[in-house]
């Protein structure tokens, strides 16, 4: 197979969460096992920092792996999903992995798969470690996938666990409540392997306090010793109530990386990179890593920016950032993936913009007639589109010099934009 054929086959053989949704969720890492076996046991031969959270664990992962990068470590990274190619969730020193691996692991691999059977992810997890066991990274920035403790990425023993925060997503295999979901999300505490938790929630403070307790590890709040503050277009990170950082010019602007800065600089910090090193890794975050995706301007005439957010807690904050801009018209172009709670997360959307339905080409996509009428019922009007291409192209036409074009929504929609 070439390429191409390769992709097809990983995508369309093998089920795979953001294609199907439940049917590709396991109970047990035992097929991860089987095939971290059948690979070598890749996972025991990399150090690695395991990174769970709700939201913000894409933001930390690739700012600790632009830090250890200017640090001078040879630094895998794992995420998911990807945006425009998937080589994207697979990276060292912020290079995508070479086609010919992808082609090469799955031929090598493809029969011995048939007894496996693995899921899209855990195929997807395996080839990443074995790459990087191979090209041997200094160190592995590592998100997880879904949850923590049954996520096929658990099977590490890395230096540091680092869990951003916890919010209601995901419930139907998590828990339904904030508690149940924080107890999936400590499954990545390890004995003797410090962890970071990004932020304090008195629903999950205690569930991460006790894991940690039950495994005889060390447990820091990133709140509790830094904070993120701006001073104009420049950020400085404070550690207990002095400067450690100063002057720092942070790419990311979007209003909900302030927590998700102070995280990584903590796990950083506890690591002992030297913090001139944490600063200019901070910097260069957007060309060491290719991030894309979160609060990413497009245009500045018009202005347009696209943002993955996709829960409540996400959506939260960036529909505070958009209020926050000045613009004549919001022209929002929405799709949504089917499982999503539209009962919580319409209500944060603003009444007064047009909207521009539509479906991301995949299956688990809301039908854009369906989105549409549940829309109408929040009083979000506007028209539906055939694709996401179409009502970005609607949207921009209509767009004037002084209005905002926004794309969000799910994932899968801003990725066909991006």
């Amino acid at each position: 197979m070439n390429y191409q054929q390769t992709l097809e086959w990983m995508f369309k053989q093998l089920p795979a969460f953001q294609r199907i949704g439940k049917a590709a969720y396991k109970a047990n890492l035992d097929n991860t096992y089987a095939l971290m076996d059948l690979l070598g046991e890749p996972h025991r031969k990399f150090k690695s920092i395991h990174i769970a959270g709700t939201n913000g664990k894409g933001s930390t992962a690739h700012m600790l792996a632009s830090i250890f990068q200017e640090a001078g470590y040879k630094t895998g990274l794992y995420t998911s999903p990807h945006l425009r190619d998937f080589r994207e969730r697979i990276r060292i020193n912020g290079q995508m992995i070479p086609k010919h691996i992808v082609q090469q692991f799955i031929a090598d691999h493809q029969q011995s798969f048939a007894s496996i059977k693995p899921s899209f992810f855990e195929m997807t997890v395996g080839l990443s470690f074995s790459y990087f066991a191979e090209e041997q990274v200094d160190i592995a920035i590592i998100e997880t996938g879904l949850g923590g403790r049954l996520d096929s990425t658990n099977v590490l023993n890395p230096e540091m666990s680092i869990i951003t925060n916890i919010g209601m997503d995901h419930i139907q295999f998590l828990g339904d409540s904030l508690e149940k979901i924080a107890g999936e999300k400590a499954g990545i505490i390890k004995k003797d392997v410090p962890v970071v938790i990004g932020e304090h929630q008195k629903e999950s403070d205690a569930v991460f306090i006790s894991k940690a307790s039950v495994v005889d590890t060390q447990i820091t709040f990133a709140e509790d010793d830094y904070l993120a503050k701006w001073t104009g277009d420049q950020l400085s990170i404070i550690k207990n109530a002095s400067f450690l950082l100063e002057n720092i010019n942070f790419p990311l602007t979007g209003i909900y990386q302030d927590k998700n800065v102070c995280t990584a600089v903590a796990a950083a910090d506890l690591l002992k990179v030297p913090k001139q090193l944490i600063k200019v890794g901070l910097e260069n975050v957007v060309c060491n890593t290719s991030f894309m995706g979160r609060w990413q301007i497009l245009s500045h005439t018009p202005f347009v920016v696209c943002d993955t957010a996709h829960n409540f807690d996400g959506l939260s904050l960036v529909m505070k950032q958009l209020k926050a801009q000045k613009y004549h018209r919001l022209h929002f172009v929405l799709g949504v993936v089917d499982d999503k709670d539209i009962d919580k997360i319409f209500p944060l959307f603003p009444k007064d913009a047009a909207y521009y339905f539509c479906k991301a080409n995949i299956p688990r996509g809301l039908a854009v007639d369906e989105l549409e009428q549940q829309a109408h019922k929040f009083g979000l009007k506007g028209v539906a589109f055939s694709s996401v291409a179409e009502a970005f192209s609607a949207a921009k036409i209509a767009c004037q010099n002084d209005d905002i074009v926004f794309v969000g929504g799910s994932t899968f929609t801003v990725a066909e934009v991006v």
